[in-house]
């Protein structure tokens, strides 16, 4: 059965994720790994929850445990045919692919969450269940605001400015909003200081040509190229995660089985609401592992 990986962001971490595994070498090796370049332990601020809602430790930390499982997966002789992350996420599916190491990954990562922790212009808003042509057209009509995350065909989030976000629910009959807890509008023009900053570091760092094809969230079509997985990563901090494209797209390219490799089930449920036709499976604790047989 043709399988994909994907990999979910901010905003699926929970406290005590990644605690079971802590016992297991491969887990204890990551886990200090992360330790000697964090300069604080993912395992304890997992076992606590105590900072796991803040952008500075939540990225890191879920980077960190969904590297894990890919490991884990691999000792078991698991191997996908095609990866994908949600934001934060596609960090992860570039180890998973084999276009970057778990170090090289984990340093961008730190200072990814480092310059989104700064950011303080903007906020986000989730929408469920809407017009989507009466979204995109008062969208398209007022500065300051973007699709940031096109989820599904009933979920998205808008990212921007606060005044154009209230200018855009005004025009739009949306049957919940949610604002979200971010410092920031992330994935819209408004990180391009942030993004620039985190350019500095991204630039210098050499990917490898990924093993099976990886779908980005500015482009979601499948990709193997070091290069253009590279310059995919540098547009993602001010560009949309076009998830639900990539759901379609996954169906598309003839996967069969999409598993969720982290904690929740945020992806399997989108994509689940994207594309009836797909098995959808889950992988975030000890015990869904060992139930793989």
């Amino acid at each position: 059965m043709k399988t994909a990986w994907v990999f979910p962001g901010q905003g699926s971490q929970t406290t005590g994720m990644g605690v079971d595994l802590a016992e297991l070498p491969v887990a204890a090796e990551k886990f200090q790994q992360a330790e000697s370049i964090l300069g604080w332990s993912v395992l304890e601020n997992c076992r606590t929850g105590d900072n796991l809602s803040q952008t500075l430790y939540t990225q890191p930390c879920l980077y960190t445990i969904e590297c894990i499982l890919v490991d884990l997966l691999r000792e078991r002789g698991e191997r996908p045919d095609a990866v994908a992350g949600h934001s934060l996420g596609e960090y992860v599916a570039l180890y998973a692919a084999g276009a970057i190491d778990f170090e090289t990954g984990l340093k961008l990562v730190k200072r990814r969450a480092e310059l989104m922790n700064e950011a303080e212009e903007g906020s986000m808003v989730a929408l469920m269940k809407f017009d989507r042509e009466q979204l995109d057209a008062a969208i398209a009509e007022t500065d300051g605001v973007v699709l940031a995350n096109d989820n599904s065909p009933l979920q998205v989030v808008v990212s921007g400015t606060s005044e154009a976000i209230e200018t855009v629910l005004s025009k739009v009959k949306v049957r919940r909003s949610v604002r979200l807890d971010v410092s920031g509008a992330f994935h819209s023009p408004l990180m391009e200081k942030a993004a620039r900053a985190f350019d500095t570091v991204l630039e210098p760092v050499g990917f490898s040509d990924a093993t099976v094809p990886l779908l980005s969230n500015v482009e979601p079509t499948p990709e193997t190229q070091a290069d253009a997985l590279k310059s995919r990563l540098q547009q993602q901090m001010t560009g949309p995660v076009r998830w639900r494209e990539i759901s379609l797209r996954l169906s598309g390219e003839g996967i069969e089985r999409v598993v969720e490799v982290g904690p929740g089930k945020v992806l399997t449920g989108l994509i689940g609401r994207t594309c009836t036709d797909l098995t959808l499976e889950n992988v975030g604790t000890l015990e869904q592992l060992n139930d793989r047989g």
